[in-house]
């Protein structure tokens, strides 16, 4: 990321430096940039909005990752539409959009780097370069946003390769910007097993990312989840009380409930690996895991999401007296009692009915 205000922390160029001939000593420069931040399956990233950014896969696989754009977040003042602003590179989007309930139309729209509508000479003006180059970075590119890197590849600064890592502080003050903004985390591992917020032993677990763990989702007022549900295990009913929810499929398949505010099935239905569904805020959803179990990954619209269940021993209805759920639900006092208390030692996480939890 390249945030307005922060130094540029990493420099480079040393070994150059040191030795050589003093012609390619004077020709070399040091690059200088912001932190380079790793990036591994499992991690959840947090881009603050209008922040430049890019991403370069130096591994031997493929990396597949999920964007999630919240566009009621403070920092928007746009209409309600995702616009992104690139920097570089190129294409044409062709996508189908419903005009109405018979007639569909396919619409074609262009997308350009910044750069490209700029009048030529103002922006050699601005950068001090020849127009010759100011016309390179504006020519129509048809690469798309996502291009393969040419020759040996990329290679960037990183501290465990023992390169040079420069304190921001040489030869300035600090303003306080550094410690407050610059240095917060972006990034948390959100499958770690060895930190899992609830575990069941029968059931599973599920990790959480919020403002606490990551300051700087606080700042963007979203979290995230992260559940693994083994085989038959269920996410128990309950709904988010400040939150939407959007839910992306990792692995497995699963059955979902989701129950809306009339007391009416908005989702009833399996979802498997890929698929992608929206709980909104107080509605009330549940999710039964396959024979090969289920995991999934939740971005939710609050940096301290709650939720509140509906079963287990932090449950509403086990706060609740048992003459009350007797008289709300016309049964009697015993199955009142066994309403409250038969999962009063479990919570989110149930095993299945035939396994019997410790």
């Amino acid at each position: 990321m390249s945030i307005p205000g922060c130094a540029e922390t990493y420099h480079s160029g040393q070994q150059s430096l040191r030795g050589g001939s003093v012609r390619a000593r004077q020709s070399e420069q040091r690059d200088q940039h912001q932190k380079v931040h790793r990036v591994r399956q499992g991690d959840i990233v947090a881009l603050p909005a209008g922040v430049a950014h890019w991403c370069y896969n130096d591994g031997n696989e493929e990396l597949v990752a999920v964007s999630v754009n919240d566009l009621n977040n403070n920092a928007n003042q746009l209409e309600q539409k995702l616009r992104s602003f690139y920097l570089a590179g190129g294409h044409q989007q062709i996508y189908s959009s419903v005009q109405s309930a018979e007639q569909q139309q396919q619409q074609r729209e262009t997308f350009q780097n910044v750069f490209r509508a700029f009048d030529e000479n103002m922006m050699a003006e601005a950068f001090n370069l020849p127009v010759e180059v100011i016309r390179r970075m504006q020519q129509e590119d048809q690469r798309g946003f996502i291009v393969r890197v040419t020759g040996e590849g990329m290679k960037m600064i990183r501290p465990e390769e023992e390169e040079e890592y420069e304190e921001r502080y040489q030869s300035r003050r600090a303003n306080g910007l550094e410690e407050v903004y610059c240095n917060l985390k972006i990034r948390q591992y959100l499958d770690n097993p060895k930190e899992a917020d609830i575990y069941t032993r029968q059931a599973g677990r599920i990790n959480y990312a919020n403002g606490q763990k990551l300051q700087i989702l606080n700042y963007m007022d979203m979290s995230a989840e992260k559940g693994n549900l083994y085989p038959n295990a269920m996410h128990a009913p309950h709904w988010t009380m400040n939150a939407h929810s959007v839910f992306y499929v990792t692995r497995g398949e699963a059955h979902v409930q989701v129950v809306g505010s009339s007391g009416q099935t908005v989702l009833n239905d399996r979802v498997n690996q890929g698929d992608l569904f929206v709980v909104p805020q107080q509605f009330v959803s549940t999710i039964r895991a396959g024979n090969d179990g289920f995991e999934y990954v939740a971005f939710k619209t609050s940096s301290q999401p709650m939720k509140s269940p509906l079963v287990g021993y932090t449950s509403a209805l086990k706060a609740m007296p048992i003459q009350v759920l007797a008289n709300s639900f016309q049964i009697s006092t015993q199955e009142a009692q066994n309403l409250k208390y038969n999962r009063e030692h479990q919570t989110m996480l149930l095993p299945p009915r035939t396994v019997k939890s410790s």
